[in-house]
């Protein structure tokens, strides 16, 4: 694998010498055989050092050589690669199954698991909301992740991602790592073909395979000046941190107390605020709780009791309901069954019209608004420490 060409960027040049030009299926393409063939690879930058950053080891230099890499090094300048037949998809548009081609920003590269790397990368604009298979019953054993990495990523990081638009994952086949993780540099757009998209637990996720062709972008590509502007567009709006799917606005299942002078905030804003307490106004959908069913809701002491697992097209977090602000929420202590009803309109459940729960039925809980509450349990560890409770909020109808 080290004897390959290792090419460290795009646009850089390759030499080849003494290979067999052959065709197959009506299609010319070159033969390399290390036992006569030879090759070299020179950086794309302009200049008159041509001294090449690989060779292979029959590869021996030639006066003529230098011209030609100088020639290619100028025309790279003017080259611009005819891909107007390519239709590239913006994050809102991608649909669960589909091979796409994207054009985005490269945020992160982790390695994840041993040997397993994962890419974060952000358009500006929110995938759609996903059907949530997983059922309510499970949640104590197998709960629904707030990410699809192994761990949340650190504050630091997280900082340094929009905090508006959806944060694709992208997982890098193990078969292509080797060749593709030094191109995905953090900053830079890109453009990828043949990307495969999913829904895991979800949240969606893309698949980087051996089919999937890459290819940086100059900052001035006029796909990425049309995503940057109609970014620009969208943090001009009234209300910029608002979910794409929600609009016009909410579903109105929750009233908030809260001033609605609050501006919204978008889960990302909530994780990366600077300080550890604060108040957020924030668009939501409730996609997990538990307990789940009404009758588990109160403790011991009589008091409510129950997480929430809240989603928005940039971020999952856990929320937590407790005493005065389940009072709140659930506008006292009704009935069980009307309790039970509230529950559902937050969470989704499809009800038959016989006014019984399908609890195979996939669930597309509704966007409401809540009032979060950031703060922390230990004193000597805030941030580790920190947590979110709803508050000032009650659930309609």
């Amino acid at each position: 694998m080290e004897k390959l060409p290792r090419i460290a960027s795009i646009g850089d040049i390759i030499l080849l010498s003494h290979v067999m030009m052959k065709i197959d299926d009506g299609q010319a393409y070159a033969l390399f055989n290390k036992k006569f063939s030879s090759f070299a690879l020179y950086e794309r930058k302009d200049g008159e050092d041509i001294l090449p950053y690989q060779a292979s080891v029959r590869f021996h230099r030639r006066e003529p050589d230098k011209k030609l890499i100088i020639g290619l090094r100028k025309w790279f300048h003017s080259f611009q690669l005819k891909e107007d037949f390519i239709n590239f998809t913006l994050l809102k548009e991608i649909k669960e199954g589909q091979s796409i081609n994207l054009v985005c920003k490269i945020l992160h590269v982790c390695e994840i698991l041993n040997s397993e790397w994962m890419a974060f990368v952000w358009d500006g604009t929110d995938t759609r909301p996903a059907f949530i298979h997983s059922k309510l019953k499970n949640e104590r054993e197998d709960e629904l992740p707030l990410n699809l990495e192994p761990f949340r990523l650190s504050k630091d990081i997280l900082c340094s991602f929009p905090a508006v638009g959806s944060i694709l994952r992208l997982i890098i086949d193990r078969d292509i790592e080797k060749h593709i993780l030094h191109f995905l540099n953090a900053g830079k757009w890109v453009k990828m073909l043949n990307v495969h998209v999913k829904v895991n637990a979800g949240l969606w996720c893309g698949l980087l395979t051996h089919f999937t062709r890459l290819r940086y972008l100059p900052d001035e590509d006029f796909l990425i000046l049309e995503r940057q502007r109609s970014f620009g567009n969208r943090m001009s709006m009234k209300y910029p941190r608002l979910p794409y799917w929600c609009f016009p606005w909410t579903s109105g299942v929750t009233e908030l107390d809260c001033n609605n002078r609050v501006p919204f905030a978008t889960l990302m804003d909530v994780l990366t605020y600077s300080k550890v307490a604060a108040k957020y106004r924030c668009v939501v959908r409730v996609v997990a709780a538990f307990p789940c069913r009404a009758e588990d809701l109160l403790c011991n002491s009589g008091r409510y009791g129950l997480r929430l697992t809240l989603e928005d097209p940039t971020a999952r977090i856990h929320a937590f309901v407790y005493a005065e602000d389940g009072v709140k929420l659930f506008d006292g202590y009704p009935p069980i069954d009307a309790v039970q009803q509230k529950l559902n309109k937050l969470l989704g459940v499809v009800v038959t019209n016989e006014g019984m729960e399908d609890k195979n039925a996939p669930r597309n809980p509704p966007w409401v608004q809540f009032c979060l509450m950031s703060y922390y349990l230990d004193k000597n560890d805030q941030w580790g420490s920190r947590n979110y409770r709803i508050s000032m909020t009650k659930i309609v109808g």
